[in-house]
This record gives C-alpha cells, sequence and structure tokens, in this order.
C-alpha cells in the first residue's frame, strides 16, 4: 500500500523514540521521549511527574511529537518523518498502561514507581515527509484507523497473541528473520510487534486489516515469503 497516511502509520507504530515539543509560559522545549501506540493510533508515553516536559503538558496540553526513520542518501532531510500535532492527558488506564510495557519491556523497571504515569497524546493533524521536497499535511480523519476494523481486531488480539506464541513460534522467528525465541507481542490493524527478550521489532502488513482472519492471511503470506 502506497499512501501517505499509510506511511505515517508505519513510522508511528515502528519507530520507539522520538522528539516531544511542549511550551512552558510560551517558550517551546524539546526533549527525548518513548512512545508506544495505542491500537487507534493515539501515542502513549510514560512519563515521570519529575521531568520538566510532563509539568509543561499538565499546565499546557497542546504538544507535537517527531519521529524520523533512516535517511535515503548522506542527507539527513532524505529520511521520512512525520510531526503529530495534539492535546495530552494522563490516563490511568491499565490496558493502556500494558501495551506501552509489551513495546518498552525495558520500562517494567520503573513501571510500579508512583511517580510514573501514562500520558496519552490524540493526534489532531501531522505533516508527513516522505523525503527532500515531499511533505503531506495530514488531518484527524486521513490518518486514523478505521473504528469498527480497531474494535474487531482489539476484541481477537489476546487470542490471536496467545495462538501465535503457542503453536507457532518456528513461523514467528521466520517473520522476524532472525533465529530465536521470538513471541508475538501486539497485534493492531496494521500489523504486529515481535519481542526477544528486550528487543522488539515491528511488522507491518501489507495493507491494514479489518478482522482476525484477515491478520492470519497476512500471517502465513509473511512465513511463507520468509521462507522463501
Amino acid at each position: 500500500m502506497d499512501s501517505p497516511a499509510w506511511h505515517t502509520r508505519c513510522l508511528l507504530r515502528s519507530l520507539r523514540a522520538g522528539t516531544l515539543a511542549t511550551s512552558a509560559q510560551g517558550q517551546p522545549f524539546a526533549s527525548l521521549v518513548t512512545h508506544a501506540c495505542a491500537p487507534d493510533l493515539s501515542l502513549l508515553l510514560f512519563l515521570s511527574d519529575l521531568s520538566e516536559h510532563t509539568r509543561h503538558l499538565r499546565a499546557d496540553a497542546r504538544c507535537s511529537l517527531l519521529v524520523y526513520g533512516t535517511p535515503e542518501e548522506t542527507n539527513p532531510q532524505t529520511a521520512p518523518r512525520v510531526t503529530v500535532t495534539g492535546l495530552a492527558e494522563a490516563v490511568a488506564d491499565p490496558a493502556l498502561k500494558a501495551r506501552y510495557l509489551a513495546i518498552h519491556p525495558y520500562a517494567s523497571l520503573y513501571a510500579e514507581f508512583a511517580d510514573f504515569n501514562v500520558w496519552r497524546i490524540r493526534p489532531v493533524a501531522a505533516l508527513y515527509v516522505g523525503g527532500f521536497a515531499r511533505a503531506v499535511r495530514l488531518r484527524t480523519a486521513d490518518l486514523t484507523p478505521d473504528a469498527a476494523a480497531v474494535a474487531a481486531v482489539a476484541a481477537a488480539e489476546a487470542d490471536i497473541v496467545a495462538h501465535c506464541n503457542q503453536d507457532h513460534p518456528a513461523a514467528l522467528a521466520a517473520i522476524a528473520r532472525e533465529p530465536g525465541n521470538w513471541r508475538m507481542a501486539t497485534a493492531d490493524v496494521d500489523g504486529c510487534d515481535l519481542v526477544q527478550d528486550e528487543r522488539v521489532i515491528r511488522i507491518p502488513w501489507a495493507a491494514p486489516v479489518n478482522s482476525a482472519g484477515e491478520i492470519r492471511s497476512e500471517l502465513v503470506r509473511l512465513a511463507r515469503e520468509a521462507r522463501g
């Protein structure tokens, strides 16, 4: 699938770190953060109350997150990248916390610290740059996945993950294209995440899916391609 919205979603879900921009009484402030994506593409952060950017977000929820991939050439401007603008809020949701920890397993070391909380950024708009002089503005409606598909896949996710990990570990290793004890951590409408120890890799589908059956078809395709 070749569209700016699809490439934006793939970048947001595959990259694990970015630059968060907040505002302190009108003064811009940028900081490194590690994010994860909720099934609906909301951006999840796990922030300490002691951080400067957390204090900024409590005073002003407006923010943006920049993530970028690998440049095509020596020039860094050839890197695909996306800037998402949105509104941030602290959320006491165990499911979103579990999602974040599935993508960032090392964060379990401080997951129960009292001063750490999950924050969710709801995207308002995005700017996708596919490389030098290739920029596209995206509205929320352009960017976010179909709500019915998100709900259908979310309802089946636990069974999908359990089945793949129990019955198809060899297929997961083939899909990862690297030997080892790979396990599925998450599955959503755009792809899945495979984990080995604290290493997590993103496997995108060929196009967004709408059901558990379509995920099965994608996994079969990926395993066949990996095995040649």
